[in-house]
């Protein structure tokens, strides 16, 4: 689990970054900072819970944790990653990705419950 860790932390970061050029760039217009500042905000917190899905998958929960951090990876790059693209570019095709990520955070959550009940007391 520990390479999910260091995924979860380089999204910790990616995410701060994600937020600081949204704060300081003064050219992308109100809609695409809006727009990266909540890609930003979703990546951040699903970055601690894919470093809690890591810090939880042991023993028979390991396989739910890993489907879990997974998930939300998965949720990072499509959601995030969508709202990235669409403010960078402009391109509305990659807002049909945003919502395949919402789906996958969703999964993510659930994987994260079922790993809960797995946990040995």
């Amino acid at each position: 689990m520990k390479k999910w860790l260091f995924i979860a932390a380089v999204n910790g970061a990616l995410a701060v970054i994600a937020g600081a050029l949204a704060a300081h760039a003064r050219n992308l217009g109100a809609t695409a900072e809006t727009d990266i500042r909540l890609g930003a905000s979703y990546q951040l917190s699903h970055a601690l819970a894919m470093g809690l899905a890591a810090l939880a998958g042991r023993n028979r929960a390991t396989g739910c944790a890993t489907i879990s951090a997974a998930l939300f990876l998965a949720g990072i790059v499509l959601f995030s990653g969508g709202l990235y693209l669409l403010s960078l570019t402009g391109t509305h095709g990659f807002a049909y990705m945003v919502p395949f990520g919402g789906t996958a955070f969703i999964a993510g959550w659930i994987a994260l419950a079922v790993t809960a009940l797995k946990l040995e007391a």
